[in-house]
């Protein structure tokens, strides 16, 4: 669960390169850091929001045309600034790296690096076994002095030593001390990577690769499409492009990227994030007047802010009002993304208030993205309740969640995972509702695929349906990552 951007400018990047992590603010609030380049690196890294981070004096100090960018939330490792992006290494040359997603065999690669190869990793997390793995290959591949086909080569060759020991999900973006900016994807393209081009008064093209499209549009950018499955991109100082297909096996993105976690303006994959989100909202209320013909609420309230969208459709395919019942306090973070669940749910009342002339005497019916651990969803049911619902009716715009996710999004266990643990009906009694539905699974697939140029195979969906798409995760492995993650965040075994 992380923002990365890269950026090749003709100008000085790390001004944008920070304009980019407010628009990525929204996949992590914990930390983040800046990197620039130009014949050495120039970094600033810190905990909390990027505004918080950075200061004008600190954006004069990060000099170089060339810089990639990072936003926290961690799914491995720990709070430390130790664990903070970007991170570099120093030979060969000076690589530094910006990583999204989950290695499933980080534990193994790690103790390999550690005990076999002698090296020191100076952090917990992933992304710097990644960097390892990055330079032992550019390593070996022979270091070229050159900027163009015979390095390009080398750095395939780099990368194709990460594709061949690595499992899980990686969205790279990296920059080389005197070559320039590069960008790649796992085989299974599981977490988003997209590409944006700008042309200058004189002809000369400038580059980002992202997580998402958000920033495009403010910095000036058009989107060019993804980088794709198994692709490495690769982009001189001179500005020349090289890009060449690598590795693509099932190209297999992550659906909850559409269902909650993506900005809704974002395009990933070719798809829309907006127009798939109205579509599982259609979906849903069809499936709705299909299970409960005679029951219509009054109004139609959403989770704000990421169920919006779909509660919009979902109210006009019934016909009826769509409120926004519930305010949320913008100024305070993301519940699901807030470690601590006793601190998460008492955020709830901080930061969405009943509107009472929306729901008093009303039959209420309540629209969330998912439903994860019910703890959030309890609250809200409550606070309607208290603010005079008639009756209440619950709907999820995602299937239930019974898996935990080791590819970058945090669903850690399945004891934390209420549909893992409870039938719908029981469900239902625990979030103290009149109705409850869930989206079904071949709904929520077809709102996604149903427009767009994706060349999708199957979406990722293994936190839905238990289909880990790197066929290397058992109930073992399940248990063995499960367990190494609270031990990262100081809680007990679960």
């Amino acid at each position: 669960m992380c923002g990365i951007v890269g950026i090749y400018s003709q100008s000085p990047v790390a001004a944008e390169i920070y304009d980019s992590l407010i628009h990525l603010q929204h996949r992590g609030q914990d930390a983040a850091g800046i990197l620039t380049s130009n014949e050495r690196f120039y970094s600033k890294r810190g905990t909390g929001l990027v505004r918080e981070i950075f200061q004008p004096a600190d954006i004069e100090q990060l000099k170089g045309n060339i810089g990639i960018g990072h936003t926290r939330y961690p799914t491995a490792g720990s709070y430390d600034i130790a664990d903070v992006q970007p991170l570099w290494i120093g030979s060969p040359r000076g690589i530094a790296l910006a990583h999204n997603g989950n290695l499933v065999n980080h534990k193994e690669l790690a103790k390999e690096f550690t005990e076999k190869k002698h090296r020191h990793l100076n952090s917990s997390i992933d992304s710097e076994v990644l960097l390892h793995l990055f330079a032992e290959g550019l390593d070996e591949g022979g270091y070229r002095a050159d900027e163009g086909e015979g390095f390009f080569n080398s750095l395939c060759q780099a990368i194709m030593h990460v594709y061949q020991q690595v499992s899980g999900s990686y969205s790279v973006v990296s920059t080389i001390i005197g070559k320039g900016l590069v960008a790649f994807r796992d085989p299974h393209g599981i977490r988003p990577l997209v590409m944006g081009e700008r042309v200058q008064a004189d002809g000369k093209k400038e580059y980002i690769f992202a997580s998402e499209t958000t920033m495009f549009y403010a910095l000036g950018f058009n989107s060019v499409g993804d980088v794709q499955p198994g692709e490495v991109i690769y982009v001189n100082r001179a500005g020349e492009i090289y890009r060449r297909g690598l590795m693509q096996k099932e190209f297999s993105p992550c659906i909850f990227e559409y269902v909650y976690f993506a900005r809704p303006d974002a395009t990933l994959n070719e798809v829309s994030v907006y127009r798939s989100r109205l579509r599982m909202g259609q979906n849903l209320a069809r499936y709705w007047k299909k299970t409960y013909p005679d029951i219509i609420p009054d109004i139609v309230i959403p989770v704000p802010f990421t169920s919006n969208t779909a509660a919009l459709s979902f109210a006009h395919e019934l016909g009826v009002r769509y409120s926004e019942g519930l305010y949320k306090n913008p100024f305070i973070g993301r519940t699901f993304i807030m470690p601590d669940g006793q601190q998460r749910s008492r955020s709830v009342r901080y930061k969405l208030i009943p509107q009472k002339t929306e729901i008093n005497n009303k039959k209420v019916l309540i629209l969330d993205d998912s439903i994860v651990r019910g703890t959030t969803s309890r609250e809200i049911v409550k606070m309607i309740r208290e603010f005079g619902a008639k009756e209440i009716y619950f709907v999820s715009a995602c299937p239930p969640i019974k898996n935990p996710c080791f590819y970058g999004v945090d669903i850690p266990s399945r004891s934390d995972l209420i549909a893992a643990n409870a039938n719908v009906e029981e469900i239902r009694q625990y979030l103290g509702v009149d109705k409850l539905l869930y989206q079904q699974l071949g709904d929520l697939v077809e709102a996604v695929t149903r427009r767009g140029e994706h060349h999708i195979n199957r979406l990722c969906m293994a936190c839905m349906d238990g289909c880990y798409i790197t066929g290397d995760i058992t109930e073992e492995k399940i248990a063995q990552l499960g367990q190494a993650r609270h031990h990262s965040r100081g809680e007990e075994k679960v």
